[in-house]
């Protein structure tokens, strides 16, 4: 028991440091307050938003324009105020999101590790799986699935789940591919642990920082994708999303009456959402991977126009003209 209390106070504080570290990070930092923000504004939706737009008697005319009692107008297809739905909306595109990033984490990364680790047949049949899937259709498959089970949400993060898990599996098996030749690897094998403790308790936290920043990718392009699917007319049409709120502004011709701000509010939702999560997940990654920064794009050009760096190729220019006069 006490040796259990104090591996939950190991990682509390190692998740406290982990935390203060990715705070620390300008990218981070940035993701994080937008993120919470989200979290915040979709737990506590009821109180923010000043109508409740499932509610048939909270709604007025149609295709009001802004004002103080409407700040975004009201939507030209049902009148429900688009503040307030776009409040609400945070729920379902955050909580799709976040729910289908960490089951594709949980997922992908067993299944790699596995197929990584135990090699053989298990290797084998695991990835032939991938292989398949990854050339399946995703997007008449999807269609065909939502109208044979229902447009409710677990059967779409189901169906993300299902078509989402692939490539997370291949990186995290290449990776275990280098860490069960590993000497602490080989020194727990020799010490008896059975191939399912060394798994989850060696390996799996030695690829942990890959899971970490996919998963926080993953959530935005979850996100991209449920809007795209809600926008085709795929998503649950009893639920608002910004997907949603996209497709009714599209078929209620938004654009045609001039009501540019029932297309805008959604799409500013969407961008800030995932424009959090991918700069946590790139934040996490420079912070487990400090390698990372130095070979990304933005360091090399920065070191290129690095007016020292610019001064050290004149100058090496220099050498060799005048290395070049000795000689002759």
């Amino acid at each position: 028991m006490k040796s259990k209390v104090e591996n939950l106070k190991i990682l509390k504080n190692k998740s406290g440091a982990f935390v203060r570290k990715i705070w620390k990070h300008r990218q981070g930092r940035i993701g994080m307050i937008v993120v919470l923000l989200l979290v915040l504004t979709a737990v506590f939706a009821k109180w923010i938003a000043p109508y409740d737009p499932y509610d048939v008697t909270q709604r007025v005319d149609k295709g009001l324009s802004p004002s103080l009692t409407h700040l975004l107008g009201t939507s030209i297809t049902t009148g429900q105020d688009v503040f307030s739905m776009l409040i609400y909306g945070t729920r379902v595109s955050l909580s799709v999101g976040i729910i289908t990033g960490l089951a594709i984490a949980v997922l992908g990364s067993v299944l790699g590790v596995a197929a990584g680790y135990l090699g053989g047949i298990v290797d084998m049949v695991l990835m032939r799986i991938v292989d398949i899937m990854i050339v399946i259709p995703t997007l008449p498959l999807t269609i065909v699935i939502t109208n044979i089970f229902g447009h409710s949400y677990v059967v779409i993060v189901l169906v993300f789940v299902l078509f989402g898990w692939q490539s997370l599996s291949r990186v995290v098996r290449s990776q275990v591919l280098l860490l069960k030749n590993s000497d602490y690897v080989k020194a727990a094998e020799l010490a008896g642990a059975g191939k399912k403790y060394i798994m989850f308790r060696h390996i799996l936290p030695g690829v942990s920082h890959l899971v970490v920043m996919n998963t926080a990718l993953t959530c935005a392009g979850i996100m991209i994708a449920e809007a795209g699917l809600s926008f085709l007319g795929l998503g649950n049409p009893t639920a608002i999303s910004w997907g949603k709120m996209l497709a009714d502004a599209q078929s209620g011709g938004s654009m045609l009456f001039g009501h540019w701000w029932t297309i805008l509010a959604p799409g500013i939702g969407i961008f800030l959402s995932v424009f959090a999560f991918m700069r946590l997940g790139l934040a996490i990654e420079e912070i487990l991977n400090p390698k990372m920064k130095r070979k990304s794009g933005a360091y090399v050009m920065h070191r290129q126009l690095n007016h020292r760096y610019l001064e050290e190729v004149f100058q090496s220019m220099n050498d060799v003209e005048t290395g070049g006069t000795a000689d002759e």
